[in-house]
């Protein structure tokens, strides 16, 4: 009988072995061809986004949205995210240790703040004169919490009686105020609201997607128990990763919870975790939107530089006998400007402006005014 001795082989040798096999075992060829759309090159055209969001991107943004990526768990993003961090306490002025980004648009961190505060025992009141209370009431009666509403026509805010009243009513654990309802552009006054909502036993509960970094907010200052936003408005950056931040007061509502969140995504002590907000060696979660990451850190340098903060979104009554599409329409097309129309109940009544984050500057204020005055001359027939 004769022996058979095992012999070495080498890595290369090894991974031809492994792409012979591979090819031996190729897939049946394809029936559909790629699509030709596809194999042009991406052509995205320049345009100056003058609605509510989102805004322009700043060089530094772009150039940080062109940077390699690299794993998200290494140490360089690691460090980023710490930066951020200190960059949304920053920018919300507060010392919350529950304080990150969700990987997601603002309607994921209003999912996020409500899916994490509330259980279908809860009482939630929501401050409705616009379309983002009627989506934060709806996403709360998809949680089975109790929703009862604030109701204010559109152009109108809640007065700390409206709140007191309805705070006194319906005792809610959670009140939700937007504070930049960008469908109207009203802006909630604050002050107040929370040491009001704290006699009562509730927490504040501030969207704040379409204000932050352009009107003042001072989370500790007034009392606010979760804060977010967006990244696409004032800060200029991408969509897709929102700040947020919670009190220790909501916090210690979140531990009390008698089920878990329903949603493992947006479960906040897993998210806590993931960004080193408990002082615990951190937790891989999800692949966090390293690209975004990037992005939004220098957002929030920019915002940390930035002097004056201006107002976000201006909504202007529609002209008599014109239709608000065909000027939007014409801004667009003749002079490569985005505005809006109205949103929820302003639809089809007035035209939304922004000027946020790096868009706010005096020249694009005379672009539009100038673009304005054509539309008008020469949308002048289009009667409703």
């Amino acid at each position: 009988m004769h022996r058979t001795t095992a012999l070495p082989i080498s890595i290369a040798a090894l991974l031809r072995a492994c792409s012979t096999a591979a090819c031996a075992m190729a897939a049946p060829t394809p029936h559909i061809p790629p699509p030709r759309e596809l194999l042009r090159p991406l052509a995205v055209p320049y345009r100056l986004l003058l609605g509510p969001g989102p805004s322009n991107l700043s060089p530094r943004v772009r150039a940080a949205g062109s940077q390699q990526i690299v794993g998200h768990m290494h140490p360089e993003v690691l460090q980023v995210m710490e930066e951020i961090k200190a960059g949304i306490q920053y920018a919300f002025q507060t010392r919350n240790r529950i304080t990150l980004a969700v990987s997601g648009t603002g309607h994921c961190a209003m999912e996020a703040a409500l899916i994490n505060l509330l259980e279908s025992s809860d009482t939630v009141l929501v401050g409705n004169n616009g379309i983002w209370g009627e989506r934060a009431a709806d996403v709360a009666r998809r949680l089975g919490a109790k929703v009862h509403e604030l109701l204010k026509p559109p152009g109108e805010y809640f007065t700390l009686r409206d709140i007191q009243e309805g705070l006194a009513q319906h005792k809610p654990s959670v009140l939700f105020l937007t504070h930049g309802e960008s469908s109207t552009g009203v802006r909630q006054p604050l002050e107040g609201l929370g040491e009001l909502c704290h006699r009562h036993g509730c927490l504040l509960l501030v969207d704040a997607v379409a204000s932050l970094g352009g009107v003042p907010i001072l989370m500790d200052q007034q009392g606010i128990d979760v804060l977010y936003t967006g990244s696409q408005k004032v800060l200029s950056a991408p969509p897709g990763i929102s700040p947020i931040s919670f009190s220790e007061r909501a916090r210690e509502k979140m531990q009390r919870r008698k089920t878990r969140p329903p949603s493992f995504y947006l479960d906040m002590s897993c998210l806590a975790s993931y960004w080193g907000c408990d002082g615990e060696p951190r937790m891989y979660h999800h692949t966090g939107p390293v690209s975004s990451i990037f992005c939004l850190r220098e957002a929030l340098a920019g915002l940390a530089e930035l002097a004056a903060r201006l107002p976000t979104v201006t909504t202007v009554r529609v002209p008599e006998g014109y239709n608000w599409k065909e000027i939007t329409a014409f801004l667009m097309d003749k002079h490569s400007i985005e505005i809006s129309g109205g949103l929820g109940p302003t639809a089809g009544k007035v035209l939304r402006i922004g000027l946020m984050g790096h868009n706010a500057t005096q020249d694009n204020v005379d672009r539009l005014l100038q673009a304005l005055r054509d539309a008008l001359q020469h949308c002048q027939h289009s009667r409703l």
